[in-house]
């Protein structure tokens, strides 16, 4: 039998006890009319997440869907930068970051693909905040601590962004092979502030794509105190850093 030719586009997500979403989330994404594969990078979760993958795994999804497993908990970061030297390795073009809960549409995939593919942005974010607030669910509390803590580190950083939190993204495999990976300093929250800032400050065209993010229904939350205060005072790091020289 010929190889199947490999889509130019992986979707990497990260997953900790997320068997009540995973099977689905990924079914969703490699049924989209375009075509998108998939890495799962599981942190050793409990549940049986990693199981479900595998058994998909040797479905008709066999090709287009692939699983790393890490012991324990090791944190968002480092599984997004696992899966971007994956990705690189294994010669996607586009890469993309995206939860497991459904709290980012796997519909709007294909307008992220098209701000870089079509319209020659580097990076194209799915953005809650560039038309208004667009946060479906979420306690109140929440949603003003997100928009106001985007609002804090554009204010800090000096730039335009409105999303800067955003986990909903796709990178040209330019950008994650000119960016230092292993620089990057954060781990949870604040990776995603640190790795669209380093892309701004490389010189990167970024695109903010309107989506509407829905809080999930099924499983747990990961989000803690500790890691919004990575990000309240990484960021300062993060400009002191460029003052310097450094980033």
């Amino acid at each position: 039998m010929a190889e199947r030719e490999r889509n130019d586009s992986l979707v990497i997500i990260p997953t900790y006890n997320e068997k009540e979403n995973i099977e689905a989330i990924i079914r969703a994404v490699t049924g989209l009319e375009k075509g998108f594969d998939v890495l799962v990078i599981d942190d050793g979760s409990p549940d049986g997440t990693a199981a479900i993958v595998k058994r998909l795994m040797q479905t008709e999804l066999e090709g287009r869907l692939f699983l790393i497993q890490r012991e324990g908990k090791l944190g968002l970061g480092t599984a997004y930068i696992r899966g971007f030297e994956w990705a690189i390795a294994e010669g996607y073009d586009y890469i993309f970051e995206m939860d497991a809960d459904f709290s980012h549409a796997p519909a709007d995939l294909p307008r992220l693909y098209a701000a870089c593919h079509d319209e020659g942005f580097d990076v194209s974010i799915g953005s809650r905040y560039v038309t208004g607030v667009n946060v479906v669910n979420w306690p109140m509390g929440r949603v003003l601590m997100s928009y106001f803590a985007s609002k804090y580190v554009r204010t800090v950083l000096g730039i335009e962004l409105h999303d800067t939190t955003a986990g909903f993204v796709c990178y040209r495999r330019r950008v994650l092979e000119t960016i230092d990976l292993e620089k990057i300093r954060f781990k949870g929250y604040a990776f995603q502030i640190e790795m669209k800032y380093s892309a701004l400050c490389l010189g990167f065209k970024v695109k903010e794509v309107p989506v509407i993010f829905v809080n999930r229904e099924l499983g747990t939350s990961k989000m803690s105190g500790g890691i919004f205060s990575e990000a309240l005072f990484g960021v300062v790091r993060l400009r002191l850093s460029k003052i310097k020289g450094r980033q």
